[in-house]
């Protein structure tokens, strides 16, 4: 008979529900409740806290059938397939972001495996999916996940990701999770009627989670155990942690540090590489300096800094965190250091921002370069993509300044053919209420950045989901396939020159002329020349042509290139 145990320290009493049939739970002196009753092994259950007649889902449920407001049911992971799959390093790898909801028309993950081979010929390592917890309503981002353990279930449930995961295994594909921990949605977030789950500190979506106060120890392990059952149950190879900048820990020992340590065990246990992948706004290497170096042990970190400098320096955008950016200076400075705002002075903050990197203790590939991401698309006030703005020599020079850095590269869903779609922030709220708040609030937001209030999608409105799922059909299209090709060569030449394969940045040198609108990045015996300008110029570099966006022509005097062109020259 299956034991059913909750952490509910708050009630006075609370009671065990399965399929209707009511039974008393017993509590220990640490806020436990327990129960052990016949049930199904598919069965359906709930808690009755206190006097409330209504079930409440189990905090660490697996499964949701009918939404996160209903009863939870049970599900124990399969004895994992043994498809040979020993793991691997994130360290160099192009990772590949999606979102499972709109990655295809169906939006599930059986039929994200159908498009697998496709992202094994274009060259990817990892998959890195947005959040597949359990939210409200249907479609959205999954950044207002409420039961954390729980798979989304139009997704598939827990045994549609299992499944995604063992076919990226077969095909030599590692599986990232995005999980988000420093807030819980406003919808079907029923953890504060069991215990202190939230705590006093609050970030810009809401009250933040209680990692630091009183009675924080069992949230620790509620976050750390989910994390490890994504890794342990169902096989991914690691974590995109969101925003960890908003947890507010003040503890001796981060909680990023104690996951870490568990992460490591983990692997062992395991016997292949787990890694996890911070999302920080703070650019302090501490973020990934090894535990024994008195760091927190992340293996990688998201660095918006290479993603503002080379978008600002290509497309022209100023606006907003993009000001202090732009400059061929600014994106030289970030290439070589990781960090722009390293200790210096951010406009957008107005204040001193970020520390040094040590370039020569800590490799480049624990930081992640983009050229977009969900958050750098869908957070514009339309969803607009770069390839809806620039040309496409301009998204080719982007492409060639991250796939030919020493940094890990990351990829947004369709971006390597330029989709003509928009990635917008789309939400499915079941609460009249919310929805109305959810759509005004996105209105009033960029209203006050000057846009017209009617051009703002409204999330709730179901073609806001629609417009953002990718166009498959373009993929043989024109400058389409014609994008798609030279991302294919760039990932090739990522993989195949070992110059590429160096993470050291004192390595690296860049040269860029101000005025001329050229940048040069030189790696061992290649130097990746970059046009960011409307005029042809000449950069004085020469050597054989290894890959380039246009023909250049190449004499004694250098090479002359193309407006808005790169060519990767093999330099003696």
């Amino acid at each position: 008979m299956p034991e059913f145990a909750v952490w509910a320290p708050k009630p006075e009493t609370v009671r065990l529900d399965v399929e209707g049939t009511v039974s008393p739970m017993t509590r220990d002196d640490n806020g436990w409740w327990r129960a052990t009753v016949d049930a199904a092994a598919d069965a359906r259950y709930g808690f009755l806290v206190d006097h409330d007649p209504t079930p409440l889902p189990d905090p660490r449920s697996a499964r949701q059938p009918e939404g996160v407001h209903e009863r939870s049911q049970l599900w124990e992971p399969a004895a994992p397939g043994d498809h040979g799959w020993a793991g691997r390093s994130v360290d160099g790898a192009v990772i590949y972001e999606l979102h499972i909801g709109t990655f295809t028309p169906e939006g599930t993950f059986d039929a994200a495996v159908d498009k697998l081979d496709y992202l094994v010929d274009l060259g990817v390592d990892f998959v890195e999916v947005m959040p597949v917890n359990a939210f409200s309503g249907t479609h959205g981002w999954g950044y207002d996940g409420v039961l954390w353990y729980a798979v989304h279930e139009p997704y598939g449930g827990p045994d549609g990701l299992v499944r995604f995961i063992e076919a990226c295994h077969r095909r030599g594909l590692g599986v990232l999770i995005d999980a988000v921990f420093n807030h819980l949605g406003p919808s079907g977030n029923y953890l504060p009627r069991f215990g202190p789950y939230l705590s006093s500190a609050s970030n810009p979506w809401g009250e933040g989670i209680n990692i630091a106060d009183a009675e924080s120890d069992e949230v620790r392990r509620y976050i750390i155990g989910c994390a490890l059952r994504w890794m342990r149950d169902f096989g991914a190879d690691g974590l995109r942690l969101d925003a960890v900048h908003a947890l507010f820990d003040t503890t001796a020992i981060h909680i990023l540090e104690e996951l870490s340590a568990e992460t490591d065990a983990l692997a062992q246990e395991l016997g292949r590489p787990l890694s996890l992948i911070a999302e920080s706004d703070l650019n302090d290497p501490r973020m990934i300096t090894a535990r024994a170096d008195h760091g927190l042990g992340m293996t990688a970190q998201w660095d918006d800094d290479i993603h503002h400098a080379i978008h600002t320096a290509v497309s022209g955008e100023r606006q907003g965190y993009y000001a202090d950016f732009g400059s061929l200076g600014t994106l030289a400075t970030t290439l070589r250091r990781a960090f722009f705002h390293a200790a210096t002075y951010s406009s957008f903050r107005k204040r001193r921002h970020g520390r040094p990197l040590d370039t020569a203790t800590i490799p480049a590939t624990r930081l992640l370069a983009y050229t977009c991401t969900h958050d750098q698309v869908g957070n514009r006030a339309l969803g607009d993509r770069p390839s809806q703005n620039l040309t496409f020599g301009q998204l080719a020079v982007k492409a060639a300044l991250v796939l030919t850095s020493p940094y890990t590269t990351m990829l947004f869903m369709g971006e390597e053919w330029g989709a003509s779609t928009p990635f917008q922030f789309f939400s499915s709220h079941p609460e009249p209420e919310l929805a109305r708040a959810t759509a005004e609030g996105r209105k009033k937001e960029f209203a006050d950045h000057g846009w017209d209030a009617d051009d703002i999608p409204d999330p709730q409105d179901p073609q806001t989901f629609e417009r953002s799922k990718l166009n498959w059909s373009e993929l043989d299209d024109g400058e389409h396939a014609r994008l798609l090709q030279l991302y294919k060569d760039l990932i090739a030449l990522r993989r195949n020159e070992s110059d590429l394969s160096d993470p050291w940045l004192d390595d690296m040198s860049v040269d860029y002329d101000e005025a001329e609108r050229w940048i040069a990045v030189r790696r061992g015996g290649l130097t990746v020349a970059c046009n960011l300008g409307v005029r042809p110029v000449t950069v004085p570099f020469t050597g054989d042509v290894v890959l380039a966006s246009e023909e250049p022509a190449v004499g004694a005097a250098g090479a002359e290139l193309p407006a808005h062109s790169f060519a990767i020259l093999r330099c003696g």
